[in-house]
């Protein structure tokens, strides 16, 4: 048993964040119906790295989904969806604010054939205020929600990781509204609305940015590989041209590390008493731990630091993690295979100990269960499939 066996879930988003999201609640049991315009269907079939047409990406994020495809923009699609939405549990959708209701199948309209429904929205900048219909992808939300601005070096254009951390981080909000609804809903009877904003997805990061602005009028500005306000904790260069990082801002850790430098000299200086010491110190202190850094491998460097119990350790790629034994140890790769070909995906966090998450299977092809969720779930006949088929509605 999974913890969301038995949920049915209908996911029509494309790309990244709806998807997302349907990824992390099948991956814990949910039954997710993925429904793809037909012809292409979801963009990131093709997107990125492919082996014989089939992205890697589709692999991992499509896994445990089942695949129909239906014409949302035809009204026989839409009353075909209204059908499959009165037998559900939970929606997901990132279209553009408005679309669902211009099709007539929003939260309103669904809500009186199906007052359960928990119906989940996900937009560059939700579904309310000035900026709610205006194009948001994650990069300019990134940007809009305050992220980018902290990201980088002073002094040069702001950067983003070679990643879509915006969608990601959306699809993991609208995945903990679905479940805090749920269990809203085994105490009422009632489904909800979830309103996630990719900005301010990315909003949740700022920690303390905005109080201390509020509070002091301190606008925080990128610090490149440090942290403003904590120290020691940078990236550090080895002899062997390696970086390594070194997080030893704690009173404690930061005299370990000393010890691990054999710099009794800069512990016993009282003005390094403190984290705020360090931090009016911090370029001197960071020459010190770079320069001791130069002298050694990043091994020896980080065997050094592990024996002190100093927070440290390598820039981890790909091919590191996956000879790693702490990923494998944790069950970090899940082996799987697409057109003949074994590839291993991520798995999804959290980790439960009486009822983890798992991949059945990666993601399918376009349409592959149309003939099976139409038949059980709406109980059409074969004739009636074939001819939605011939139609271009499925």
């Amino acid at each position: 048993m999974r913890p969301l066996d038995g949920l049915k879930v209908l996911e029509i988003g494309q790309l990244l964040a709806g998807p997302f999201t349907g990824t992390i609640l099948g991956y814990f049991g949910a039954e997710v119906i993925k429904i793809e315009p037909p012809g292409k269907g979801d963009p990131i079939r093709e997107w990125r790295e492919t082996y014989k047409g089939t992205s890697f990406w589709w692999a991992s994020l499509a896994r445990n989904k089942k695949c129909i495809t239906l014409d949302l923009r035809s009204e026989k699609g839409r009353n075909i969806f209204r059908s499959l939405a009165s037998k559900a549990d939970v929606i997901i959708e990132n279209f553009k604010p408005g679309t669902m209701e211009n099709w007539g199948i929003d939260p309103d309209k669904l809500n009186a054939l199906n007052d359960r429904l928990i119906y989940a929205r996900i937009s560059g900048y939700g579904q309310t205020g000035p900026f709610a219909k205006k194009a948001g992808f994650a990069s300019v939300c990134e940007a809009f929600g305050g992220f980018r601005h902290v990201n980088g070096f002073p002094n040069q254009p702001p950067v983003r990781p070679n990643l879509s951390i915006g969608d990601t981080l959306a699809g993991i909000h609208a995945a903990l509204g679905v479940l805090l609804a749920y269990i809203q809903r085994e105490k009422d009877g009632k489904g909800q609305v979830i309103d996630v904003a990719i900005f301010e997805a990315v909003f949740n990061l700022l920690e303390a940015v905005i109080p201390e602005y509020s509070g002091n009028g301190i606008i925080r500005q990128p610090s490149g590989s440090t942290i403003t306000g904590i120290a020691p904790t940078n990236t550090y260069e080895c002899k062997d041209k390696k970086f390594i990082v070194i997080g030893a801002n704690t009173d404690s850790m930061f005299k370990r590390l000393t010890e691990a430098m054999g710099r009794p000299d800069i512990q016993k200086n009282k003005k390094f008493d403190s984290n705020k010491g360090r931090v009016e110190n911090q370029k001197e202190l960071d020459d010190a731990i770079a320069s001791w850094t130069n002298s050694l491998s990043s091994s020896d460097a980080l065997r050094m630091l592990d024996e002190k119990s100093v927070a440290a350790g390598p820039i981890l790629d790909a091919r590191d993690m996956a000879k790693h034994p702490q990923f494998k140890a944790r069950n970090l790769f899940q082996n799987v295979s697409i057109n003949g070909k074994e590839i291993d995906i991520p798995a999804i966090i959290p980790h439960l100990s009486r009822s983890p998450g798992k991949t059945d299977h990666p993601g399918k092809k376009l349409g592959e269960d149309n003939d099976h969720i139409f038949s059980e779930m709406l109980e059409m006949q074969q004739e009636e499939i074939d001819k939605l088929k011939k139609d271009g509605i499925i």
